[in-house]
């Protein structure tokens, strides 16, 4: 079974108006939910693609609390609505780190425009206060560092992610390193 990212818990974000899921339902594939046995990467038995959930009077806790940032960050344009640009885009509360949950039937949407150069500026803007930005596929992990990615394979729940600069080289170069156990993505 395929761990993937953990699900943030973003239910205290403000919803931005206008900002439903209607027809999106990618959250639903992406990611793990332990509570149902539902492995990352495929749909949930209780969605209705493009329609919604089945049980959204009783969704599990970790359903019931989640917000993609499509959905409460007002920057976010149109394109970077799930359904459209094949991502779930969400902030990690425990460690801050931007997660990318791509959709595993479109592994490569995030190397596509504009969304990897504006993942680059995530990571160049974000990088210097310690905040990385993960995409996974599943749970294949890639850190988008502003000079390149680095892939990191897959990655446990209970995995660390260490990123240090390296000022011995001279240019301040960063080293992205797995730390296993390292409780970098609670689960």
């Amino acid at each position: 079974m395929s761990t993937a990212a953990p699900i943030a818990e973003n239910s205290d974000a403000r919803v931005i108006p206008g900002r439903e899921c209607g027809s999106c339902t990618l959250c639903c594939k992406v990611y793990n939910i332990p509570e149902l046995g539902k492995p990352a990467g495929k749909w949930c038995d209780h969605c209705k693609p493009g329609k919604g959930c089945t049980i959204h009077t009783s969704l599990p806790n970790q359903c019931a609390a989640f917000n993609c940032m499509w959905r409460t960050e007002e920057a976010l344009p149109a394109h970077w609505k799930p359904d459209q640009s094949k991502m779930v885009i969400t902030i990690f509360p425990p460690n801050g780190f931007i997660y990318v949950q791509v959709d595993p039937g479109a592994p490569s949407a995030w190397r596509k425009q504009p969304y990897y150069d504006q993942l680059r500026r995530w990571a160049k803007n974000n990088l210097p206060k310690g905040i990385c930005v993960v995409v996974f596929v599943n749970d294949v992990a890639t850190v988008i560092m502003p000079d390149r990615d680095v892939p990191l394979g897959a990655m446990k729940p209970t995995d660390g992610i260490s990123v240090r600069r390296n000022l011995a080289s001279g240019s301040a170069a960063y080293e992205v390193t797995v730390i296993p156990g390292g409780a970098g993505l609670p689960g």
